[in-house]
This record gives structure tokens, C-alpha cells and sequence, in this order.
């Protein structure tokens, strides 16, 4: 009789161990595939938390040019930057807010003018991609009407503007400002794009104008620089890269473009070690799983084999007897195994695609951005995406052949050292 037949109706005859055996399988190829579904899941929870938080890098260095600051934000490991040019600008058609505590010994020639628009009133930002600055990452300052600046709007006349500064003007989105440089030569006209809110309170002591938060403006680096009379130089540039790893590359080429000496490049990775390292955690801990199920698994079955070849010396004896080959006999007990687990993975894969998603987020779950010190990303991580794919299954299938051959093949060594006469005289 053909072994692949005598397998199959062995199977029929010993209901109950077949029921044992799928049971173990079952249970073996459901936590291995919840392992890759874990593994893939927190994969891909580490990208988006990789493309929504990051690494910021803050570069800082004497003469440092928007130019070069856009050759930095070129650089291969940057998917996202920005450059702030900070002047000071005077107001025209509306009116700066004013220190409400009187100055010491009266007003001076300095500040003569501060308070009807004159020179040096506003503190300009000119900046690249607004919420990328310090006060909106935090959360700190938000925008309360609109939107920020963005690199889309690159040459462009817009401006966001402090929510007091709107108020005393009855200024909201859409209106349009002019703006005039500190020596009152150029003039740029801005219409406001947004209206943000910073909870820094007016200084208790008489401040000049550009030093209230109230009038602070963001607008594009070009404005900034016509402001400035082309001569103005980028404070900073902030740079986000995908990973802490990525720093040394980023170092070495900003060395090579701006040269070493007076370079000021510091790295705030604290948002990312709280977000992404957790799920690194995660999957390291699922790869383990795997590993572990799949070696426990192997043993597991391997003694249930190796038990149902001692009770069923007998027929082992009897088969060998009307001269059945041994390798055949082991190669029944491998499609007895194999044909269990084939339907263990499909019960496995129909487990996980119902239970997978609240067992993903039980242990990913839904990572917001922390609120202390560091930079706190402005939307957190979503909910882990579990879903089961034909690869992890075909794995899961792979592995539960794989395990399957190991756990008959090396009990069935035993087999192969079996007689005939010493089995049937003796079948204790």
C-alpha cells in the first residue's frame, strides 16, 4: 500500500491523537504567525514614527548664508528643514504694540518712534517651514487662525502674525501688511496666512518694541532678506533626518561644506528615543518570539512523535515484516505530521486576521508625542496597521513543514535501527 494512503488512513483511525496533534499545531503556527504579524506591524509603526518624528539637527555657524543652509537641507539623510533669518522691521498702516510700563527716565532717541511704526519695531523671522520651530513643536505656541509658513510658500509676500498684534489691529487672515525695513528704505507687502497665539507674557520692566512676543512676525526667508538689504545671515538651520544614526553622515558632510571651525552642530534625538525605541523593543521581542516557538515547537512535537512510534512498534514491526522499506515508514510519519499542519497555518491565519489588530495595538498601541523636555513631535504615531499577507503565511507554512520534517526525521532515526523479529517477539 501506498504510504501517502496509510497515512491518510491512520490519521482517520487515531481521531483523537489527530485532534491532539492539530491542537499543538495550531497553537505553534498561531504564535509564530502573530510573531511576523507583530514583527511587520511594529516595521512599520518605526517608519511612520520615523517620517513623523525624526531627528532634529540644529546647526549653527558665523556667515552661515540661506544658500548654504539650502545646501544642507539638500543633503541625502534631510527630508525636511529649516532656516531662520531674524531683522527687525518697522510697521506701516498699522501700529506695533507698546511696553504698557514707562521707561526709565523717559524716552530715548533709540526707541523714538517705536510705538507709531517706526524703525526697528517688529521682530521679523524670515524662516523656511514654521512649524519646525522650538515654540510650535512644543506645542507652547500654536497657530489660533490659518496656517504657518511653508517652504511652499518660497517668494511669496504672506506672514504669520502674533495673536495680540492682530487684535490691537483688527488684522485676521487674508488682510495684507506693509512692512518696512529698519533704515526705512524697502518696503514689503505681506498678507497674513495665519494668526498664532505664544503664552510669553508681556516683561514686567519696560521692554522696547521688538522685544514684546506681541510683535513677532514669521514670514518667507526672502521677505526677511529683502528686509534686511540682502545682508542678512541664517541664525540657525534645523535639519530632520530619520534616525540618530544618521547624524554622523549628516556631521561629516556639513563639515566638508562649511568647514569645521566655529561649527555648532548639536543633535535632539530625546522625541525619537521615546517614540521609536519602545517599538524597536517590540519587534526585537516578536523576532524572539519566533525563534522560541519555533524551537519549542520542534521539541514539542518531536517527543509526541517519538511516543507514537513506541506504541506503535507493532506495526512498524509488522510493516517492516512483509518488507516494507524504513524510509518509507519515517515518510509516513512526516505526511501524517505535515498533513496536520497545513490546516493548523489556514485556522492560524484565520485566528490572527480577527484577533491581530486588538493584540497589535494592546502592545504597539497609540504613541502620542511626550510633553517633556525635548522636542514633542506635533502628531504622534497612529494605531499599529496588523494585517495578515500571504508571505507571512507562506513563513508560518515553511516553518511548520520545516518543523514537521525535523520532529519525525530525528525520532525516526529510531526507526531505522528496528528488526523485524526483535519488534514482533518483543513489544514492550
Amino acid at each position: 500500500m501506498n504510504f501517502v494512503k496509510r497515512a491518510g488512513m491512520s490519521l482517520g483511525v487515531r481521531r483523537s491523537r489527530t485532534a491532539a496533534l492539530l491542537a499543538i499545531f495550531l497553537v505553534v503556527c498561531t504564535l509564530l504567525l502573530g510573531g511576523f504579524l507583530l514583527q511587520a506591524a511594529a516595521a512599520r509603526q518605526e517608519a511612520d514614527a520615523q517620517r513623523a518624528i525624526g531627528v532634529d539637527v540644529t546647526v549653527r555657524k558665523e556667515g552661515l548664508s540661506p544658500a548654504l543652509a539650502d545646501r544642507l537641507g539638500a543633503l541625502g539623510p534631510v527630508h525636511r528643514y529649516n532656516t531662520e533669518v531674524p531683522v527687525r522691521a518697522g510697521a506701516r498702516g498699522f501700529t506695533p504694540l507698546v511696553s504698557r510700563v514707562p521707561e526709565p527716565g523717559g524716552a530715548s532717541p533709540e526707541h523714538e518712534g517705536d510705538g507709531d511704526g517706526g524703525k526697528g519695531a517688529l521682530s521679523v523671522h524670515g524662516v523656511r517651514d514654521s512649524g519646525m520651530l522650538l515654540p510650535f513643536s512644543y506645542g507652547s505656541t500654536r497657530i489660533t487662525a490659518g496656517r504657518g509658513i511653508s517652504s511652499g510658500d518660497t517668494g511669496r509676500g504672506v506672514a504669520v502674525i502674533e495673536q495680540r498684534l492682530a487684535d490691537q489691529n483688527h488684522l485676521e487672515v487674508g488682510d495684507t501688511l506693509r512692512v518696512r525695513s529698519a533704515d526705512d528704505e524697502r518696503t514689503a507687502a505681506v498678507t497674513v496666512v495665519g494668526v498664532f497665539q505664544d503664552p510669553t507674557q508681556d516683561p514686567a520692566t519696560w521692554a522696547p518694541a521688538h522685544r514684546l512676543p506681541g510683535n513677532t512676525l514669521y514670514v518667507p526667508v526672502d521677505i526677511a532678506r529683502k528686509l534686511g538689504g540682502g545682508a542678512a545671515t541664517v541664525s540657525e538651520a534645523v535639519l530632520r533626518i530619520g534616525s540618530p544614526d544618521q547624524a554622523r553622515q549628516l556631521h561629516a558632510a556639513a563639515e566638508k561644506l562649511l568647514g569645521g571651525d566655529g561649527l555648532e552642530f548639536r543633535v535632539n534625538d530625546k522625541a525619537y528615543r521615546d517614540q521609536v525605541q519602545p517599538i524597536q523593543r517590540v519587534g526585537a521581542f516578536a523576532g524572539l518570539i519566533i525563534w522560541v516557538i519555533a524551537l519549542a515547537g520542534t521539541l514539542i512535537l518531536g517527543l509526541v512523535v517519538m511516543l507514537q512510534i513506541r506504541e506503535r512498534r507493532f506495526e512498524l514491526g509488522v510493516l517492516l515484516a512483509m518488507g516494507e522499506k524504513k524510509w518509507k515508514l519515517i515518510g509516513q510519519h512526516a505526511v501524517e505530521v505535515a498533513a496536520v499542519a497545513l490546516p493548523a497555518v489556514a485556522l492560524a491565519a484565520l485566528a490572527c486576521s480577527l484577533g491581530g489588530q486588538s493584540t497589535g495595538e494592546a502592545l504597539l498601541g497609540h504613541r502620542s508625542g511626550p510633553a517633556s523636555a525635548g522636542r514633542v513631535p506635533q502628531a504622534g504615531t497612529g494605531p499599529p496597521t496588523v494585517r495578515v499577507e500571504p508571505a507571512d503565511v507562506g513563513r508560518v507554512a515553511g516553518i511548520a513543514l520545516g518543523i514537521s520534517l525535523v520532529s519525525t526525521v530525528i525520532p525516526g532515526i529510531g526507526i531505522l535501527r528496528l528488526h523485524p523479529r526483535s519488534v514482533l517477539t518483543d513489544t514492550e
